[in-house]
């Protein structure tokens, strides 16, 4: 398993949090030079983590829900050993006013039922929602998707 190797495995319906996953993977490859897979969990529920030290798991919320996909993905898998990152999108984590709230009820409150799951760096992103394939709010800021990014590269580097 090489200290570099790093999968991003995403939960996305409108396409989202593919965008930011992307973003998440060219950050952590030109800045930080870690070798990035990224994976659909819709298209692929059960992607091999052996091989990976990092994992980067995202998802995004619909209806007050982190997609089924990465709800899965964290309870059939063993992190022993892993370095652990977990960020979500909703439009209410766009907002500074919800953002507090968004944390808690979309990364605290379902970790807190997965503890084999020891992040070592959780985010929540503004989201986008479309409504019959049109764009009607969309919060999402690639500024701080790509600090996030920078900051979790310096956090799995310093633990390599």
């Amino acid at each position: 398993m090489s200290e570099n190797k790093t999968l991003i495995a995403y939960a996305t319906k409108g396409g989202a949090t593919e965008e930011v996953a992307l973003k998440i993977a060219e950050v952590l490859r030109q800045k930080h030079g870690f070798e990035v897979d990224l994976v659909n969990l819709r298209k692929n529920q059960h992607p091999d983590i052996f091989p990976y030290k990092n994992v980067v798991v995202g998802s995004g919320v619909r209806v007050q829900r982190v997609y089924k996909e990465a709800v899965r993905f964290l309870e059939k898998n063993d992190f022993e050993g892993k370095n652990v990152a977990f960020f979500i999108l909703s439009l209410e984590a766009g907002n500074p006013k919800s953002y507090d709230g968004a944390v808690a009820k979309y990364i605290e409150r379902l970790l807190e039922k997965y503890p084999h799951v020891k992040p070592v760096a959780t985010e929540a992103f503004g989201g986008r929602m479309k409504i019959l394939g049109f764009t009607v709010a969309d919060a999402r800021d690639f500024g701080k998707v790509e600090t996030w990014a920078d900051n979790l590269g310096e956090k799995l580097r310093s633990k390599a």
